[in-house]
């Protein structure tokens, strides 16, 4: 049989980067995926993610995503290709509104807040808007467009040898842990389980806390092209009356790429079909209709994607869709990463050094928001 010190289970973003991190400080790992990249499904498919510094969902990813930034950097260098590209992002909701607030909050603690306030003067800057003139704004200058697809693949350079393009199972037995595929069996001393919406079966009891939603994305062709070229139009998020939008500015001449961020319908960790419809995709184009004219369209290219979403914590209470990075209490010998609830791209070249140091450090604690133990499925008596 043979043997490994360190298995990954799942090589979307997470699983690639923590191989990345693994065979640069020389450990003998493999990792297991039957999906290629470019391949039409699991959490990291399709060409880009949004980089957001500033986080509303909670300030405490803003350090992560600094550690997210330098990695991005070093991969770009290590690679010689275009991981992030800049890109303001700018936020916007009706007055009082609780993202935009949060975002501005947590900016404002790391420095300076510049920029559009307001819809009217977001209007301004930026042409292909139509924001209510009282509308609450906030820009981020350091945001990006992370090319998730070409990182991937600068994440798996030079390891295409340690990558098993195969379904695997694992089973846990006194001498490590057991790795088995349709065509052969590896023991493995730690595993790391990074599977996204394949995640809940290989870890009895986290089903209870997940909750796998259908998210479809279109892209639209812009109204007036020249507002929303890549350099002058910002990434955004805005909270309409049909739920909060993100898009992109048109940087691969495909048109805006854009979607709600609000869970879609729950879905199975297999359910990509049928295709994303007119009647799914009509909330996001209304609101671009309403507030990002200059981006409206009829929609060119469609796709689906899922979230895996954490459900709300019971034992430290939170609010859900944060983050799961940690061993599993009843075996440290497997680390646990994902889900990581639709807003976890962004952080990807971080948490893979973070998975690489649970790994091969028993004194390495992960972070208090991240740990298991705030479900009461987990939490040690």
């Amino acid at each position: 049989m043979r043997k490994c010190e360190v298995a990954i289970i799942g090589l979307g973003l997470m699983g690639s980067s923590a191989l990345h991190a693994l065979v640069r400080r020389g450990i003998d790992v493999l990792g297991f995926d039957p999906l290629v990249v470019g391949e039409a499904r699991g959490s990291s498919h399709g060409s880009c993610r949004i980089y957001r510094r500033f986080n509303f969902e909670n300030d405490a990813y803003t350090d992560l995503s600094d550690m997210a930034f330098a990695g991005w950097r070093a991969l770009e260098s290590a690679s010689g290709k275009t991981i992030l590209k800049p890109s303001r992002v700018l936020e916007a909701g009706p007055p009082g509104s609780k993202m935009v607030a949060d975002s501005r909050a947590s900016a404002a603690r790391r420095g300076t807040v510049s920029g559009p306030s307001n819809g009217t003067e977001a209007n301004a800057a930026f042409p292909a808007f139509n924001l209510p003139d009282d509308w609450d704004v906030v820009v981020q200058e350091s945001g990006g467009i992370l090319m998730a697809e070409t990182a991937m693949l600068a994440f798996r350079e030079g390891a295409e040898d340690r990558i098993v393009r195969a379904k695997a199972q694992m089973q846990r037995t006194r001498d490590g842990i057991r790795i088995t595929t349709s065509s052969e069996q590896v023991m493995a001393e730690k595993v790391i389980v990074a599977a996204g919406p394949w995640i809940a079966p290989l870890i009895p009891g986290l089903e209870w806390h997940l909750k796998v939603t259908r998210q479809v994305v279109g892209w639209f062709t812009p109204a007036k092209a020249e507002t929303v070229r890549y350099g002058e139009f910002p990434i955004f998020l805005v909270e309409g009356r049909r739920g909060m939008v993100y898009g992109f500015p048109d940087f691969e001449g495909r048109g805006v790429k854009a979607a709600r961020h609000d869970h879609g319908p729950v879905a199975g960790a297999d359910e990509w079909h049928p295709p994303a419809t007119d009647r799914e995709l009509e909330p996001v184009g209304a609101t671009l209709t309403e507030f990002v004219p200059g981006a409206a369209g009829a929609i060119a290219d469609r796709d689906v994607c899922l979230y895996t979403n954490t459900l709300k914590a019971d034992v430290r209470t939170d609010n859900g869709n944060e983050f799961i990075i940690d061993r599993l209490p009843e075996d440290p010998r497997i680390i646990v990463a994902s889900p990581c609830s639709g807003h976890g791209a962004k952080f990807a070249s971080a948490i893979g050094s973070m998975l690489a140091d649970l790994a091969l450090d028993a004194t390495v604690q992960p972070l208090p928001a991240f740990r298991l133990n705030r479900f009461s499925r987990f939490a040690q008596p």
